[in-house]
Parts: structure tokens; C-alpha cells; sequence
């Protein structure tokens, strides 16, 4: 599917989340420095609401989180996990995530802050075909 006209062309698509070019080569970078890595996106407000990246396994998941996908990127040997409160997955559970990564320094613990770059996402509903793909 094609992206919609200003929308950010992704890669390593996993169905409900996905990467930018520019993220997925911050993410080798980071990996490299970091070694393995995860996202998790809480849905707080202020810096809450961006998505965290932590080495994979610090950020502890459990029953109050939804697992989105695993990021496959090319140069990793391990797929990145994305995991979202099961609270804000209520909220988003409709829409499609890409993260992308722009200059500017987040607060928090997310491994690229010392970067002086920040994740963000950028969402679009899914459409009726996409919901019922997903669903099924």
C-alpha cells in the first residue's frame, strides 16, 4: 500500500508499527553502543507520551502491556520489540505507528537523549482493509 501523499514512507512494516529509514539507522547506532534494544510507549503526559528505548530486557513488561510487534532491522541480528500500556493500546489500537526520530533532546532514560535526538510517533488510522486484515 502507498503511503498517503505526505505521510512518511516506512520499512520493516510489522503491521501495527514500523520505522522510518532515519530511525531504523539510529537504531543500529544505538545497538552498537547498547547492544540489543525494546520500545515501550506509555502514553504519560509530557515525554511519557513519546516512545522509550531502553537495552532489551531493562524495561520490565508484564500483564499491563500489549507486545505491537518486533522491528526487524537490517543490520541487527536481533528484531527490536515495541510493547505499549495496555491503557494507551485502548486508546491506539485503530492506528498505525511509525517511529521516526527528529533533532532535539527528549527528557527521560531513552537511550538516544544523549544523542541530542528524540523518537516520536507519527500515527494514521488504519483503513477498514488494514482493520479487518488485522482482526482476522
Amino acid at each position: 500500500m502507498e503511503p498517503e501523499s505526505g505521510a512518511v514512507r516506512t520499512v520493516f512494516d510489522t503491521g501495527r508499527v514500523a520505522l522510518t529509514p532515519a530511525a531504523a539507522e539510529l537504531l543500529v547506532r544505538l545497538t552498537a553502543i547498547h547492544g540489543p534494544l525494546m520500545f515501550h510507549q506509555s502514553g504519560g503526559c509530557c515525554d511519557g507520551s513519546a516512545p522509550m528505548c531502553y537495552p532489551d530486557g531493562e524495561f520490565l513488561t508484564g500483564d499491563s502491556d500489549v507486545h505491537l510487534g518486533d522491528l526487524v532491522v537490517e543490520g541487527l541480528d536481533k528484531p527490536i520489540g515495541f510493547w505499549m500500556s495496555v491503557s494507551q493500546y485502548e486508546y491506539w489500537k485503530h492506528t498505525h505507528l511509525t517511529v521516526d526520530v527528529v533533532k532535539g533532546r527528549g527528557s527521560g532514560f531513552s537511550v538516544e537523549a544523549p544523542e541530542g535526538v528524540r523518537f516520536l510517533i507519527r500515527s494514521r488510522l488504519f483503513t477498514d482493509d488494514e482493520w479487518l486484515h488485522l482482526k482476522g
